[in-house]
């Protein structure tokens, strides 16, 4: 494997193990998940192919992105929005 492509193979794992902290089926779960999907793929040397599991691996990142920001949005909203409170403007 070309050497760029190996870091950013691991750049691309700890910025998952990073984001899995927050996992809402908790952070050994999505461990677990993280480590088996880049085993599955750990014997892998076409470079190209290693280039499409990355750019998978960016959509995922981004995804948890989403996921977390919707997460807290709903938060916020529930906790400021009162339900009963509403206005005939």
């Amino acid at each position: 494997m070309a050497n760029h492509l190996k870091e950013q193979v691991i750049k691309l794992y700890k910025t998952l193990l990073y984001l899995g902290r927050d996992y809402p089926q908790g952070a050994a779960y999505f461990r677990g998940r993280l480590k088996s999907a880049f085993m599955k793929n750990k014997d892998e040397m076409d470079p190209e192919k290693i280039q499409k599991l990355v750019a998978r691996g960016d959509f995922v990142i981004k995804e948890l992105e989403a996921l977390y920001f919707l997460r807290k949005y709903r938060a916020m909203k529930k906790r400021y929005f009162d339900p009963e409170k509403k206005s005939d403007t």
